[in-house]
Order: C-alpha cells, then structure tokens, then sequence
C-alpha cells in the first residue's frame, strides 16, 4: 500500500520525496489499514461472549454512537452518529458491544445504507430481539468537499425489523426517545 500511496502523490503532481512528503505513504498506508480494520474483525470476536440472561423485555436504546467510516465511492470520510435500539427476549447485550458493532461495520468501505442494516441485522441475529431499529445520520465528505459542495447536508437512514417494522407503537417509541 506505501508504494501505491507514493504513486498517488506523484500522480497528483507532487514529489514524493520531498522532506514534508517522504514518510507520507507510509503514514497513509498506515491509517488505511487502521481505517479499514473492520474487515479483520468478525461479529463473534466483537462480542466475545457478552451476551447475558435478562427477563427485561422493555426497548434498551443507545443513541449517538459516533461513527467514522470512508465512502465506498470516493474513498472519502463519512462522520456521524448511530441510535440503536432492540427489544430483549431472554437475553442482553454488553453495552459497549453495540458500539463496537457499529464500528466492525464503519471501519469498512462503506455506504450508509448498507451500514445501517448491517448493524440492524448483526443485533438482530445475536440477541434474537424481538425487533430492532437502528437510525444513522452522517454528513459525507464526498458531497461536502467536492461535488455539489453542500457544507449542511445530513444523510438519514434507517432499518427497521420485527416490532420495529410492524408496530407504529414501538416505532414511534424509539423515534421519541432518540429525538434531541
């Protein structure tokens, strides 16, 4: 990847041996391999066994995960935050492995409606919740740096399944407590 990233400077009119430079692909191929490092990582080792008997039945929501992940298109930065909710049916998930959910999938090229339902699908599987509803919001570099350069705009997108998807009740419940 650090000669790819060399060729990439000097692609763009730059030398890449230059002092401000020469340790630049390293550097870059570096971040890449830690921006991308979701694809090393599996649901079950991201879990590591933290899932625990509850007789809770009631929604469990964490809201405003921040994500980082980079576009599939341009390779560029999307920043946003995740809201994930789920209703138990005999067992709970480790708090912080919601986040490090989140994570496995944004630390992939990525784009956010698939994210979304990845993460909706991967709780849905491990906890067996009887519905789960995952909201993300992200505002995309690719649309903010190049292209239409819109500097305000906010991507939303959600997946919704079992309880979530068929009742309006559950669905409006979850809506309300992630409102700001």
């Amino acid at each position: 990847m650090k000669e790819e990233y060399s060729r990439i400077i000097t692609a763009v009119g730059e030398d890449a041996l230059r002092p401000g430079l020469k340790d630049t692909p390293a550097r870059a191929a570096k971040a890449m391999q830690y921006l991308t490092r979701g694809y090393g990582q599996t649901l079950e080792e991201v879990i590591n066994g933290a899932l625990f008997e509850s007789d809770s039945s009631e929604m469990v929501v964490v809201k405003d995960v921040e994500l980082y992940s980079l576009c599939e298109h341009h390779l560029l930065p999307f920043i946003g935050r995740a809201h994930i909710a789920y209703i138990p049916t005999g067992y709970v998930l480790g708090l912080s492995k919601l986040a490090r959910i989140v994570d496995m999938f944004a630390r992939r090229l990525q784009i956010q409606e698939r994210l979304t339902m990845e993460v909706a699908q991967s709780v849905a599987e491990v906890t067996r919740a009887a519905g789960v509803g995952v909201i993300i919001e992200a505002s995309h570099m690719c649309m903010m740096m190049r292209g239409v350069e819109k500097q305000n705009s906010c991507m939303k997108t959600s997946a919704m399944l079992g309880e979530f998807r068929t009742n309006p009740s559950t669905r409006s419940e979850f809506l309300s407590l992630i409102a700001h």
